[in-house]
């Protein structure tokens, strides 16, 4: 008796279990959110393109690739980031 109790537990829970809807979509990198914001405005020189983060993010903000690798997030808000925007090249997200 146990054992089918067992296996109609297991049932259940497989039957409860999320179904793999277009994963990708659904999934949000953390790269993809920024947390922190630059403080101050920095030279346009240092960045290479900008991409949006997701639209899932709490902030609606850009984000900067920088030279040498590293990226950095501010605020759309912030009028220098919006200015630098519109002379920069949109860079598509990371791909893992």
């Amino acid at each position: 008796m146990q054992i089918i109790t067992m296996a109609l537990v297991c049932l259940l829970l497989a039957g409860m279990w999320p179904q793999d809807v277009d994963s990708k979509s659904m999934h949000v990198s953390l790269s993809s959110c920024c947390f922190s914001f630059m403080k101050k405005k920095t030279s346009l020189g240092v960045i290479q393109c900008y991409r949006n983060t997701s639209s899932s993010c709490r902030q609606d903000s850009f984000i900067f690739k920088l030279k040498g690798g590293k990226e950095a997030c501010a605020l759309k808000t912030d009028k220098w980031a919006q200015k630098y925007v519109e002379k920069l090249s949109y860079c598509p997200p990371k791909r893992k």
